[in-house]
């Protein structure tokens, strides 16, 4: 009776500790999975966002075509609001540089171009079309490309840009401070700068 006793008791013993085993490997798996994934994360996060902006617009859309020859003219129409975030970004991690320690100098080769991002929420009113000329989905299309169009043409009119190059001169400017409080010197488009 003892020794069955004892031989339940050594195999309990035995399970419980392969079932702690087992569990920790696999939270150890886990851990070094979420590791890999924050490390992706960090990687790809170097976007620098400097300047946003909302712009509302009214568009009337219209349609019409003639059908049976020049008898009967059917048109479409459709009242557009657009409410549109616009954000313009640079992605730091494009920006070209060159270290030469000997002379104690930072050059910075290239900063790439903005990216302009618009993200428009249409709200459609007042549609109106006849049953020879119905709304289909290129006419949504064709609003959208439309309306990008002239939003584009808008930021290009506005501010936005200019403030955008303020500001990531402002936010570069600390490659100067860092630079001038080690000794070295910073030089764009091969000129120091030196304020």
């Amino acid at each position: 009776m003892r020794k069955i006793l004892f031989g339940i008791i050594v195999t309990l013993i035995v399970l419980f500790a392969f079932k702690y085993c087992g569990e920790k490997r696999d939270s150890k798996l886990v851990l070094q999975e979420n590791t890999a994934l924050i490390q992706e994360q960090i990687k790809n996060v170097g976007k620098l966002v400097v300047t946003e902006g909302h712009f509302s617009q009214v568009f009337t859309y219209e349609n019409s075509k003639q059908i049976f020859g020049d008898l009967i003219q059917v048109e479409k129409k459709a009242l557009v609001v657009v409410n549109a975030d616009v954000t313009i970004a640079y992605d730091l991690s494009k920006i070209e540089y060159a270290i030469d320690a000997s002379t104690k100098t930072l050059q910075i080769l290239d900063i790439p171009k903005e990216e302009i991002k618009i993200n428009p929420d249409f709200e459609y009113y007042d549609i109106k079309a006849d049953y020879l000329n119905p709304f289909e989905a290129k006419d949504y299309n064709e609003i959208k490309k439309t309306v990008n169009k002239q939003l584009i043409k808008k930021i290009e009119a506005s501010y936005l840009k200019s403030n955008a190059q303020n500001r990531l001169l402002s936010e570069l400017s600390k490659f100067y401070i860092l630079t001038n409080s080690l000794g070295w010197t910073l030089e764009y488009s091969q000129t120091p700068i030196e304020s």
